[in-house]
């Protein structure tokens, strides 16, 4: 078994840092959990258009947090040295704007922006706060611990020199979110930006390197076929394959069906290089390695994950609180972001790419999409 060592602050005896939580729908109540759970730090206040999800909130932060109806209003407390900014996709850009406009850290949830333009804004507005606050896009599947044992390995070099990296998540279709916003691809930039950045944003870091070209199938075959959003048919997409190119001659490709619940890992996440094979499973937590010459088809290594250290675990295995446990280092110790702007743009133009490919029907250069 495998031991998940929770990366502990630099700064641990340091003063309680304040949170507040802009958005408290359902991801929203999940940042929450999770910061209820690490030692450190205290919701200080929270926001929220809706009254039921403003409630909720409350109940969350165990009735501490200061309740506001505008994240403005919140911005301008002064109850918050940090803010987690959980809204919906397309109103990512706006309150990103306003806090920008602060001193405030920031963790905002993936995707980035629901499209490049308005991804490319956020980074221009954020260059006057460089070295002043934390800017963190909330890329939570690199945390799970068998995906970041998988990145340590390959990272380490125990497949040799990587060729290909396949990604598969067979999984239920979108949850019921505050009057359906996540129904509505000019809400969400599609289901390739909404929910396979995090995937786009695995690849480019299990390689290191961005891509240069995207090919995609994909369309709406099973769910939400008959549900009416504002007078609008609901037009997420909910199954897909994207084939991914890199300069190196390294590909990668993501199998994606939100309508497979009935499986047994969610996720499977294989990396192949010159000298083996490595794979993640998930929620099995399971790691499994092979090396040329060395194992053979049916007998390879196989790693438990020991994630037992996880004090959250909530909606991705807790992934959400280890991501805090570091998001909260970097603010402390004044290290930079795991996962930085230019990392949540690639991995919304990665997707926008690919649903430009099933529009299209031929191969996308990244260029064309990042010009």
């Amino acid at each position: 078994m495998v031991s998940w060592e929770v990366m502990t602050s630099s700064t641990a005896s340091s003063a309680t840092v304040r949170y507040g939580v802009i958005g408290t729908g359902m991801m929203g109540r999940e940042h929450i959990a999770d910061l209820v759970a690490l030692d450190g730090v205290e919701v200080t206040a929270i926001a929220d258009t809706n009254a039921d999800s403003l409630d909720a909130g409350s109940a969350a932060s165990q009735h501490v947090a200061e309740p506001f109806k505008s994240h403005r209003d919140l911005l301008e407390s002064g109850l918050c040295d940090a803010v987690v900014v959980a809204t919906p996709d397309h109103t990512h850009v706006d309150v990103l704007a306003d806090t920008l406009a602060t001193d405030i850290h920031v963790l905002v949830e993936k995707p980035l922006c629901t499209t490049v333009a308005d991804c490319q804004r956020i980074i221009a507005l954020d260059e006057r706060r460089q070295g002043v606050a934390v800017t963190w896009v909330g890329l939570e599947y690199r945390y799970m611990p068998a995906i970041a044992e998988l990145v340590r390995r390959v990272h380490g070099g125990e497949v040799g020199r990587t060729r290909m990296v396949a990604m598969r998540e067979h999984r239920f279709p979108f949850l019921h979110k505050v009057d359906q916003w996540n129904r509505l691809s000019e809400n969400t930039g599609g289901t390739l930006v909404e929910k396979a950045c995090h995937f786009f944003d695995l690849m480019n870091l299990i390689l290191r390197e961005r891509p240069d070209r995207v090919m995609a199938s994909g369309g709406q075959d099973v769910n939400h076929l008959d549900e009416v959003v504002d007078g609008r048919p609901a037009d997420m997409l909910d199954n897909a394959y994207v084939i991914v190119d890199y300069a190196s001659g390294a590909r990668a490709m993501l199998d994606l069906c939100m309508f497979a619940e009935a499986t047994h890992n969610q996720e499977e996440i294989s990396v192949a290089g010159s000298d083996g094979k490595i794979e993640a499973l998930i929620p099995e937590n399971l790691v499994r390695l092979g090396r040329r010459g060395e194992h053979w088809i049916g007998a390879v290594e196989s790693m438990t994950i020991d994630d037992s250290s996880i004090a959250h675990r909530g909606l991705h295995g807790g992934s959400s609180y280890l991501e805090h446990v570091r998001f909260l280092d970097s603010i402390r110790s004044g290290t930079p972001p795991d996962a930085t702007l230019h990392d949540g743009l690639w991995s919304v133009a990665m997707g926008v790419a690919a649903h430009r490919s099933i529009e299209l029907g031929r191969p996308v250069q990244m260029k064309e999409v990042l010009a």
